[in-house]
């Protein structure tokens, strides 16, 4: 099967969670499976541009950014972040290849639209995905930060999650999982949702039960849903473990998003 993995958050920054994380995902290609890797870092992001006396502003869950921040994002994710995950899958013997968007040209970007200017920040608007095909092939893990080029010549931050998603869909993933900081989508009463409808997004987001990041989390897995991808799930970092048996047997933990 062919996993897209997007790793996030305390998945990243607490050792043990990190650890946790990467070990699945080796146990999953160990497994015979395919696996490409999407990762954040905005905590890490935030605390680079809080050094350099930058303070960050979000508009939707999306983090408006200006020229400045936007070499900054590709120095944390595309540097330190993403050659950090591909150190701690080799640390457990699992070759991986730290890559960005612009890399190979597999994504490209466009300015993302909003009523409000985010600056740099884009979507992506087309895939070529060989060069993915071609790490699989050697038994390796492309390991994406989420930094695309854009048919300008300049690099766009594209949220994460969207990235992921924008990945499953590339390389007809049978599954996209985003491992995170939270339990699972939550209802107007605070209880994890074991299932959620697409259908029930919008009007979740019209009442506010569902705000921030979890908005674009949200719109990605009904965009990779609608577009081929079989199966998607929102699952806390802390149950990484179960991951690989994802597919096979019943998992009661986090949120399994659903076209109906």
């Amino acid at each position: 099967m062919r996993f897209v993995v997007k790793l996030g958050g305390a998945g990243l920054e607490t050792p043990s969670l990190l650890e946790a994380c990467t070990r699945a995902i080796a146990d999953l290609v160990r497994d015979g499976n395919q696996v490409a890797v999407v990762h954040g870092g905005g905590v890490q992001l935030t605390r680079t541009l809080k050094a350099l006396g930058k303070q960050s502003q979000f508009i939707e869950g999306l983090r408006v950014t200006d020229a400045e921040t936007r070499d900054v994002a590709l120095m944390v994710f595309a540097g330190k972040v993403n050659k950090g995950l591909v150190a701690a899958l080799g640390a457990l013997g699992q070759p991986a290849v730290g890559l960005s968007g612009g890399d190979g040209l597999i994504f490209r970007a466009r300015k993302k639209r909003m009523a409000h200017d985010l600056g740099y920040v884009g979507e992506i608007a087309s895939s070529d995905p060989r060069w993915i095909e071609a790490i699989w092939q050697l038994n390796g893990v492309p390991v994406f930060s989420s930094m695309a080029l854009g048919f300008d010549g300049e690099y766009y931050n594209i949220n994460a999650d969207e990235m992921a998603a924008a990945c499953a869909i590339a390389c007809r993933a049978d599954a996209l999982v985003f491992l995170t900081d939270v339990p699972g989508v939550k209802d107007a009463n605070g209880e994890v949702l074991r299932w959620l409808s697409i259908d029930q997004i919008a009007e979740m987001a019209k009442s506010a039960v569902i705000s921030g990041g979890m908005l674009p989390k949200l719109s990605a897995c009904r965009e990779a849903l609608l577009n081929g991808v079989k199966r998607v799930r929102i699952l806390p970092a802390e149950a990484a473990s179960c991951l690989p048996d994802l597919c096979s047997s019943r998992v009661a933990q986090g949120t399994e998003v659903m076209v109906a």
